[in-house]
């Protein structure tokens, strides 16, 4: 499994190794003692399996607010995505920085995204499926979002606005800087 530290603090890339043979493949897409070794202490409660019919849906920013704050470990087994985590912790030298990175069944990726961080994906190709671990459960008291497109975050999804699919909650999250303080950055020592 190789893991790489991304230009925000806390973002992990992974990329599980995948063992083939005339029957396929074996992968572990999970290890916990790998991720520890890396900082990452998490325990993941639940799954979320979403798959999307169209190319150009697009999911998020979202994050959940504390005490319900998720961590979350994505791929995408099917298709291809761009994934997106946005820095929402405040005094972090990163905040409202964001990294996007490609997930595809083909790439095999994974990204790791800590409490702390809006995240969203858009779905480049139809048929796309995406699964993800979380470290807390679905609160939707805690359910927040940003704004995909908040000029101030400046993330380029690489299509057109009119042709994104989005929910409704999706059209109308403020921008970053009508959310507030909801995370505080804390400097890790790694």
């Amino acid at each position: 499994m190789q893991i790489e530290r991304l230009k925000i603090e806390g973002l992990l890339l992974i990329v599980p190794t995948k063992r083939f043979d005339q029957r396929g493949f074996f992968s572990e897409t999970y290890r916990g003692d790998v991720l520890a070794a890396k900082g990452v202490r998490a325990e993941f409660v639940q799954e979320n399996h979403v798959y999307s019919n169209e190319r150009g849906v697009l999911r998020g920013l979202h994050f959940q607010t504390p005490p319900r704050a998720q961590g979350k470990l994505v791929r995408c087994t099917r298709g291809a995505i761009l994934d997106v985590a946005v820095d929402i912790r405040s005094g972090s030298p990163t905040y409202g920085r964001h990294v996007a990175v490609e997930l595809s069944a083909k790439n095999w990726r994974q990204l790791w995204v800590p409490p702390g961080f809006a995240h969203g994906y858009l779905t480049l190709e139809a048929h796309c499926e995406v699964i993800y671990k979380v470290t807390d459960y679905w609160a939707p008291d805690c359910e927040r979002g940003i704004a995909w497109d908040d000029p101030t975050i400046g993330i380029d999804w690489g299509v057109s606005i009119t042709d994104l699919i989005l929910a409704d909650k999706d059209r109308v999250n403020p921008p970053i800087s009508e959310i507030g303080p909801v995370f505080h950055y804390e400097r890790r020592n790694s």
